[in-house]
């Protein structure tokens, strides 16, 4: 079938509508009505992602459990024994029985429990920072979601409205060039048929990132309650400049893995320093042993610091320390400069959805009003139409593209400052 064969076919947008009633759905399965804030709150309760990063919390909080325990006694059974001419292990042996307790000195223990809170708090840093980029991704993708269908919307009244200009240019067939016009008019309608089914394909793809990062089945049918509106916002760029280093989760971790490895440079510097081991014990030797046959002995140990003294420690924990400082001022400096970027990129938009608002959008519309109806009663050609309605449908669409633009701005800002906008 040839190209005019197809025009032919949807001439008045029936088989687009065929299609469209035709597709795969989700109704067969359950909806999901969600507000943006209950989809935020469903992320809270299912994301596999947060429940993930929620295990290197306990994780870190069973390693700051064992760095506070101390080491455990040790308990010593020791037999002597003497094998002479006519004497009996009973008589002639001795049982030793020690019990042994190491004592870790030089603040040792408190620099290990100090280095695994640090850690414990980074990691709850960690854990708030997944938040919120995830926090984000999960507004992303609704309003993702939000914008396409607006867009179908748009794109479905398109198809509408030129499928009743090709059936009044149907019934007035007998007007001069009134061909070549319907022709045009079908290839339009071809046209706005297929903006359609990108957007529902846009539609079917954000639902999927949406759908996964809520943890709900692919099946699911959502009906989202949000809409996607302009609130124009503007933010202090200077106090958020301020704060990005108390709001910023992830600088908040960055600081804290910096204070956990000043406090291993510390614990390194006190190995330097023996732990000491004491003993204590009870003989009780056999009937032919010494006079004094039971015994108490006592004894206190620790390794002599001649070679060892941990200089390769204390050296690989100094440099770990600068490493980690050297980390938290980059961390904060590009804070800092997401913060300066998302700004400036929520101030444009924001400048552009406001000049849509204002002038392009009533004017684009007003325009093609005019142009249609002139061209309905014949004061004006085919082409003055179309472009009329190009022009409207361009607006339309980039006003749409702004508008998102300008909401995922200002979800970048708060993601950057480390806290919601208002």
């Amino acid at each position: 079938m040839g190209f005019l064969g197809l025009l032919e076919m949807g001439s008045v947008g029936s088989t687009m509508a065929g299609d469209q009633d035709n597709r795969p759905t989700r109704e067969q399965y359950a909806v999901q009505r969600l507000s943006l804030d209950e989809a935020l709150a469903l992320f809270l309760r299912q994301s596999l992602d947060l429940l993930t990063t929620k295990y290197g919390i306990e994780t870190a909080e069973a390693k700051r459990i064992t760095a506070g325990l101390f080491p455990n006694p040790e308990f010593f059974i020791k037999t002597l024994s003497s094998y002479t001419q006519n004497c009996q292990l009973s008589d002639c042996g001795a049982i030793n029985s020690v019990l042994s307790q190491l004592f870790v000195v030089a603040g040792k223990r408190g620099f290990r429990i100090e280095s695994a809170e640090f850690a414990t708090q980074s990691a709850e840093a960690g854990f708030e920072d997944s938040l919120r980029q995830l926090g984000f991704a999960v507004k992303d993708a609704y309003y993702r979601v939000q914008v396409a269908r607006r867009h179908l919307a748009f794109d479905t009244e398109t198809r509408d409205r030129l499928s009743g200009v090709v059936k009044k240019m149907m019934e007035k067939s007998q007007r001069i060039g009134s061909d070549k016009d319907l022709l045009r008019l079908k290839i339009q309608l071809v046209d706005a048929q297929k903006a359609m089914i990108r957007d529902i394909q846009q539609i079917d793809s954000d639902t999927a990132d949406l759908l996964l990062l809520l943890a709900l089945p692919p099946e699911t049918e959502l009906e989202l309650t949000t809409d996607l509106t302009f609130m124009p916002i503007a933010p202090d760029i200077t106090t958020l400049k301020a704060r990005v280093e108390v709001t910023r989760p992830d600088v908040r971790a960055k600081r804290l893995l910096y204070a956990k490895r000043r406090a291993e440079l510390k614990l390194a510097l006190a190995i330097r320093y023996p732990d000491v081991t004491v003993d204590l014990g009870f003989m009780v030797q056999g009937s032919k042993g010494p006079d004094n046959q039971q015994q108490w002995t006592f004894n206190v140990g620790m390794p002599l610091p001649v070679f060892d003294r941990n200089q390769g420690g204390i050296q690989e924990a100094a440099t770990v320390v600068h490493i980690a400082e050297t980390d938290l001022r980059q961390t904060l400096n590009e804070a800092q400069a997401q913060v300066d970027l998302a700004y400036r990129h929520l101030v444009q938009s924001r400048r552009l959805v406001e000049a849509y608002r204002a002038k392009a959008l009533n004017a684009a519309e007003s325009l093609f009003d005019r142009v249609k109806e002139s061209y309905e009663s014949g004061d004006i050609g085919i082409l003055f139409f179309l472009d009329a309605h190009k022009t409207r449908n361009d607006i339309q669409e980039a006003y749409l593209d702004a508008l998102y633009n300008y909401q995922r701005h200002l979800l970048l800002l708060e993601s950057a400052a480390g806290q919601v906008m208002s």
